[in-house]
Protein backbone atom coordinates (compact mmCIF):
# COMPACT_ATOMS: atom_id res chain seq x y z
CA UNK A 1 0.00 0.00 0.00
CA UNK A 2 1.12 3.63 -0.48
CA UNK A 3 2.70 5.42 2.46
CA UNK A 4 0.61 7.71 4.64
CA UNK A 5 -0.03 11.07 3.00
CA UNK A 6 1.19 14.44 4.23
CA UNK A 7 -1.05 16.37 6.61
CA UNK A 8 -4.27 17.66 5.04
CA UNK A 9 -6.55 20.53 6.01
CA UNK A 10 -10.00 19.03 6.39
CA UNK A 11 -13.62 20.02 6.92
CA UNK A 12 -16.26 17.45 7.87
CA UNK A 13 -19.94 17.83 6.93
CA UNK A 14 -22.01 15.35 8.92
CA UNK A 15 -25.56 14.43 9.97
CA UNK A 16 -24.07 13.01 13.14
CA UNK A 17 -27.24 12.06 14.99
CA UNK A 18 -28.80 10.27 12.04
CA UNK A 19 -27.15 6.93 12.88
CA UNK A 20 -24.08 5.81 14.80
CA UNK A 21 -21.39 5.77 12.11
CA UNK A 22 -20.80 9.50 11.63
CA UNK A 23 -19.45 9.56 15.17
CA UNK A 24 -16.74 7.07 14.19
CA UNK A 25 -15.67 9.18 11.21
CA UNK A 26 -15.56 12.38 13.28
CA UNK A 27 -13.58 10.68 16.05
CA UNK A 28 -11.20 9.10 13.53
CA UNK A 29 -10.31 12.50 12.11
CA UNK A 30 -9.90 14.07 15.53
CA UNK A 31 -7.66 11.18 16.59
CA UNK A 32 -5.41 11.60 13.52
CA UNK A 33 -3.61 14.95 14.04
CA UNK A 34 -0.46 13.64 12.34
CA UNK A 35 -2.38 13.08 9.11
CA UNK A 36 -5.12 15.73 9.10
CA UNK A 37 -5.97 19.09 10.62
CA UNK A 38 -9.71 19.37 11.23
CA UNK A 39 -10.47 23.03 10.53
CA UNK A 40 -14.24 22.91 11.07
CA UNK A 41 -17.21 20.59 11.42
CA UNK A 42 -20.63 21.29 9.87
CA UNK A 43 -23.96 19.94 11.06
CA UNK A 44 -26.03 18.68 8.12
CA UNK A 45 -29.82 18.23 7.90
CA UNK A 46 -31.53 14.87 7.95
CA UNK A 47 -35.03 13.54 8.28
CA UNK A 48 -36.00 10.07 9.52
CA UNK A 49 -37.40 8.47 12.65
CA UNK A 50 -34.62 10.08 14.72
CA UNK A 51 -35.75 13.62 13.82
CA UNK A 52 -38.95 15.51 13.08
CA UNK A 53 -37.49 17.07 9.93
CA UNK A 54 -34.30 18.49 8.40
CA UNK A 55 -34.02 21.43 10.79
CA UNK A 56 -34.44 19.21 13.86
CA UNK A 57 -32.01 16.67 12.41
CA UNK A 58 -29.42 19.37 11.82
CA UNK A 59 -29.78 20.69 15.38
CA UNK A 60 -29.53 17.22 16.90
CA UNK A 61 -26.46 16.59 14.78
CA UNK A 62 -24.91 19.85 15.99
CA UNK A 63 -25.38 18.73 19.59
CA UNK A 64 -24.00 15.25 18.87
CA UNK A 65 -20.90 16.72 17.21
CA UNK A 66 -20.16 18.62 20.41
CA UNK A 67 -20.64 15.47 22.51
CA UNK A 68 -18.11 13.54 20.44
CA UNK A 69 -15.59 16.39 20.44
CA UNK A 70 -15.85 16.53 24.24
CA UNK A 71 -14.65 12.91 24.38
CA UNK A 72 -11.44 13.54 22.41
CA UNK A 73 -8.47 15.40 23.91
CA UNK A 74 -6.80 17.99 21.75
CA UNK A 75 -7.73 21.10 19.78
CA UNK A 76 -11.45 21.72 19.41
CA UNK A 77 -12.44 22.64 15.85
CA UNK A 78 -15.24 25.18 15.44
CA UNK A 79 -18.67 23.69 14.78
CA UNK A 80 -21.22 25.40 12.51
CA UNK A 81 -24.92 24.87 12.07
CA UNK A 82 -25.93 23.95 8.53
CA UNK A 83 -29.06 24.09 6.42
CA UNK A 84 -32.50 23.77 8.00
CA UNK A 85 -34.05 22.59 4.72
CA UNK A 86 -32.99 20.83 1.53
CA UNK A 87 -32.35 22.64 -1.75
CA UNK A 88 -35.76 23.85 -3.01
CA UNK A 89 -34.65 23.74 -6.65
CA UNK A 90 -31.84 22.58 -8.94
CA UNK A 91 -29.68 25.70 -8.47
CA UNK A 92 -31.19 27.34 -5.37
CA UNK A 93 -28.80 27.38 -2.39
CA UNK A 94 -29.87 27.34 1.23
CA UNK A 95 -27.89 29.89 3.22
CA UNK A 96 -26.39 28.76 6.52
CA UNK A 97 -23.44 29.41 8.79
CA UNK A 98 -21.82 26.22 7.47
CA UNK A 99 -22.13 27.17 3.79
CA UNK A 100 -20.83 30.67 4.49
CA UNK A 101 -17.86 29.31 6.44
CA UNK A 102 -16.93 26.91 3.64
CA UNK A 103 -16.98 29.74 1.10
CA UNK A 104 -14.83 31.93 3.35
CA UNK A 105 -12.27 29.21 4.10
CA UNK A 106 -12.03 28.07 0.49
CA UNK A 107 -11.51 31.59 -0.85
CA UNK A 108 -8.79 32.15 1.74
CA UNK A 109 -6.72 29.19 0.49
CA UNK A 110 -3.36 30.20 -0.96
CA UNK A 111 -2.44 29.30 -4.51
CA UNK A 112 -1.33 25.68 -4.70
CA UNK A 113 -3.13 24.71 -1.47
CA UNK A 114 -6.28 22.64 -1.32
CA UNK A 115 -8.98 22.30 1.30
CA UNK A 116 -10.40 18.79 1.64
CA UNK A 117 -14.10 18.58 2.41
CA UNK A 118 -15.56 15.27 3.55
CA UNK A 119 -19.33 14.92 3.22
CA UNK A 120 -21.06 12.04 4.99
CA UNK A 121 -24.60 13.39 4.81
CA UNK A 122 -27.06 14.93 2.39
CA UNK A 123 -24.98 17.31 0.27
CA UNK A 124 -27.11 20.38 1.06
CA UNK A 125 -24.44 22.41 2.86
CA UNK A 126 -21.74 21.60 0.31
CA UNK A 127 -23.93 22.19 -2.73
CA UNK A 128 -25.16 25.47 -1.27
CA UNK A 129 -21.59 26.70 -0.85
CA UNK A 130 -20.76 25.77 -4.47
CA UNK A 131 -23.88 27.57 -5.71
CA UNK A 132 -23.25 30.64 -3.57
CA UNK A 133 -19.65 30.96 -4.82
CA UNK A 134 -18.74 28.73 -7.80
CA UNK A 135 -15.10 29.87 -7.61
CA UNK A 136 -14.49 27.62 -4.61
CA UNK A 137 -14.57 24.60 -6.96
CA UNK A 138 -10.94 25.44 -7.76
CA UNK A 139 -9.92 25.60 -4.09
CA UNK A 140 -11.42 22.42 -2.60
CA UNK A 141 -11.60 18.67 -3.14
CA UNK A 142 -14.74 16.82 -2.08
CA UNK A 143 -14.88 13.33 -0.64
CA UNK A 144 -18.55 12.35 -0.53
CA UNK A 145 -20.24 9.21 0.69
CA UNK A 146 -23.44 9.07 -1.32
CA UNK A 147 -25.39 6.78 -3.60
CA UNK A 148 -24.48 3.29 -4.74
CA UNK A 149 -22.03 2.08 -7.36
CA UNK A 150 -22.52 3.23 -10.97
CA UNK A 151 -23.65 -0.26 -12.02
CA UNK A 152 -26.07 -0.73 -9.09
CA UNK A 153 -29.71 -1.03 -10.24
CA UNK A 154 -30.73 2.04 -8.25
CA UNK A 155 -29.15 4.67 -6.04
CA UNK A 156 -31.86 5.22 -3.43
CA UNK A 157 -29.31 5.69 -0.69
CA UNK A 158 -30.05 7.91 2.32
CA UNK A 159 -27.51 10.71 1.79
CA UNK A 160 -28.22 11.03 -1.93
CA UNK A 161 -31.98 10.49 -1.87
CA UNK A 162 -32.71 13.13 0.80
CA UNK A 163 -31.55 15.95 -1.48
CA UNK A 164 -31.37 14.96 -5.15
CA UNK A 165 -30.78 18.57 -6.20
CA UNK A 166 -27.72 18.83 -3.94
CA UNK A 167 -26.37 15.49 -5.11
CA UNK A 168 -26.57 16.66 -8.72
CA UNK A 169 -24.65 19.82 -7.89
CA UNK A 170 -21.76 17.71 -6.58
CA UNK A 171 -21.86 15.27 -9.49
CA UNK A 172 -22.20 17.96 -12.17
CA UNK A 173 -19.88 20.62 -10.74
CA UNK A 174 -16.25 20.88 -11.94
CA UNK A 175 -15.11 20.45 -8.31
CA UNK A 176 -12.70 17.52 -7.85
CA UNK A 177 -14.72 14.67 -6.35
CA UNK A 178 -13.98 11.32 -4.75
CA UNK A 179 -17.24 9.36 -4.67
CA UNK A 180 -17.61 6.65 -2.02
CA UNK A 181 -20.52 4.38 -3.04
CA UNK A 182 -22.38 2.63 -0.25
CA UNK A 183 -23.17 -0.61 -2.10
CA UNK A 184 -21.05 -2.50 -2.97
CA UNK A 185 -18.05 -0.67 -1.43
CA UNK A 186 -18.44 0.93 2.00
CA UNK A 187 -21.00 -1.74 2.90
CA UNK A 188 -17.98 -3.91 3.77
CA UNK A 189 -17.21 -1.75 6.83
CA UNK A 190 -19.10 -4.01 9.23
CA UNK A 191 -18.54 -4.36 12.99
CA UNK A 192 -20.21 -6.34 15.74
CA UNK A 193 -20.85 -5.37 19.34
CA UNK A 194 -18.52 -8.11 20.70
CA UNK A 195 -15.72 -6.74 18.50
CA UNK A 196 -16.28 -3.23 19.84
CA UNK A 197 -16.53 -4.48 23.42
CA UNK A 198 -13.11 -6.10 23.06
CA UNK A 199 -11.15 -3.63 20.97
CA UNK A 200 -12.80 -0.25 21.63
CA UNK A 201 -14.98 0.04 24.75
CA UNK A 202 -12.44 -0.77 27.49
CA UNK A 203 -9.80 1.73 26.44
CA UNK A 204 -11.38 5.18 26.67
CA UNK A 205 -14.54 7.14 27.40
CA UNK A 206 -14.82 7.70 23.66
CA UNK A 207 -14.62 3.96 23.02
CA UNK A 208 -17.24 3.23 25.64
CA UNK A 209 -19.57 5.86 24.18
CA UNK A 210 -19.23 4.62 20.60
CA UNK A 211 -19.77 1.03 21.66
CA UNK A 212 -22.80 1.99 23.70
CA UNK A 213 -24.55 3.85 20.87
CA UNK A 214 -23.99 0.92 18.50
CA UNK A 215 -25.27 -1.52 21.12
CA UNK A 216 -28.46 0.47 21.65
CA UNK A 217 -28.97 1.10 17.93
CA UNK A 218 -29.30 -2.58 17.13
CA UNK A 219 -30.50 -5.69 18.91
CA UNK A 220 -29.05 -8.79 20.53
CA UNK A 221 -30.14 -11.24 17.85
CA UNK A 222 -27.46 -13.78 16.86
CA UNK A 223 -25.26 -12.54 14.06
CA UNK A 224 -26.34 -8.88 14.26
CA UNK A 225 -23.79 -6.45 12.84
CA UNK A 226 -23.66 -2.77 11.98
CA UNK A 227 -22.21 -1.09 8.91
CA UNK A 228 -20.02 1.88 9.84
CA UNK A 229 -20.15 3.34 6.33
CA UNK A 230 -18.93 6.82 7.16
CA UNK A 231 -15.51 5.86 8.45
CA UNK A 232 -14.62 5.33 4.78
CA UNK A 233 -14.43 9.11 4.34
CA UNK A 234 -12.08 9.63 7.26
CA UNK A 235 -10.04 6.62 6.11
CA UNK A 236 -9.50 8.14 2.66
CA UNK A 237 -8.31 11.39 4.21
CA UNK A 238 -6.02 9.67 6.71
CA UNK A 239 -4.59 7.09 4.29
CA UNK A 240 -6.03 7.05 0.77
CA UNK A 241 -4.31 3.75 0.06
CA UNK A 242 -7.01 2.08 2.13
CA UNK A 243 -9.64 3.13 -0.45
CA UNK A 244 -8.98 1.94 -4.01
CA UNK A 245 -10.40 4.32 -6.62
CA UNK A 246 -10.37 4.66 -10.38
CA UNK A 247 -11.04 7.60 -12.67
CA UNK A 248 -14.45 7.22 -14.29
CA UNK A 249 -17.16 9.46 -15.77
CA UNK A 250 -19.36 11.06 -13.14
CA UNK A 251 -22.73 9.27 -12.86
CA UNK A 252 -25.79 11.01 -14.29
CA UNK A 253 -28.50 11.16 -11.61
CA UNK A 254 -32.08 10.69 -12.82
CA UNK A 255 -35.18 11.92 -10.98
CA UNK A 256 -36.13 8.35 -10.04
CA UNK A 257 -32.81 7.89 -8.21
CA UNK A 258 -31.25 5.66 -10.84
CA UNK A 259 -28.07 6.23 -12.82
CA UNK A 260 -28.23 7.36 -16.44
CA UNK A 261 -25.80 7.24 -19.35
CA UNK A 262 -22.37 8.51 -18.31
CA UNK A 263 -21.02 9.08 -21.81
CA UNK A 264 -19.27 12.44 -22.09
CA UNK A 265 -19.50 13.20 -18.38
CA UNK A 266 -16.59 14.77 -16.49
CA UNK A 267 -14.09 12.40 -14.81
CA UNK A 268 -14.15 11.83 -11.06
CA UNK A 269 -12.60 9.28 -8.72
CA UNK A 270 -14.96 6.45 -7.73
CA UNK A 271 -14.10 3.92 -5.02
CA UNK A 272 -14.49 0.25 -5.88
CA UNK A 273 -12.60 -1.53 -3.08
CA UNK A 274 -11.39 -0.88 0.46
CA UNK A 275 -9.24 -2.46 3.16
CA UNK A 276 -11.68 -2.94 6.01
CA UNK A 277 -9.29 -4.50 8.53
CA UNK A 278 -6.62 -1.83 8.13
CA UNK A 279 -9.16 0.94 8.61
CA UNK A 280 -10.56 -0.44 11.86
CA UNK A 281 -7.14 -1.44 13.17
CA UNK A 282 -5.99 2.16 12.77
CA UNK A 283 -9.09 3.51 14.48
CA UNK A 284 -8.93 1.09 17.42
CA UNK A 285 -5.24 1.78 17.98
CA UNK A 286 -5.71 5.54 17.99
CA UNK A 287 -8.75 5.38 20.28
CA UNK A 288 -6.84 3.18 22.74
CA UNK A 289 -3.80 5.46 22.64
CA UNK A 290 -5.98 8.47 23.37
CA UNK A 291 -7.45 6.72 26.39
CA UNK A 292 -4.02 5.91 27.80
CA UNK A 293 -2.88 9.50 27.35
CA UNK A 294 -5.93 10.76 29.25
CA UNK A 295 -5.33 8.44 32.23
CA UNK A 296 -1.69 9.52 32.63
CA UNK A 297 -2.39 13.22 32.94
Amino acid sequence: MPQTISRRRVILDTDTYNEVDDQFALAHLLLSPDEVEVEAVYAAPFSNDRSSGPADGMEKSYEEILRVIDLVDGPRPPVFRGSTSYLPGPAVPVKSAAAADLVERALAMKEGERLYVAGIAAATNLASALLLEPKIADRIELVWLGGHGPHWPHTREFNLHQDLHAARVLLDSPVPLVLLPCHPVTSHLIVTVPELEKHLAPHSKLGAYLTDIVRHYGDDSPGWSKVIWDISASAWLVHPGWIVTSEEPSPLLRDDATWGDRAGRRPIQIAHELYRDAIFADFYAKAARAGKQATTR
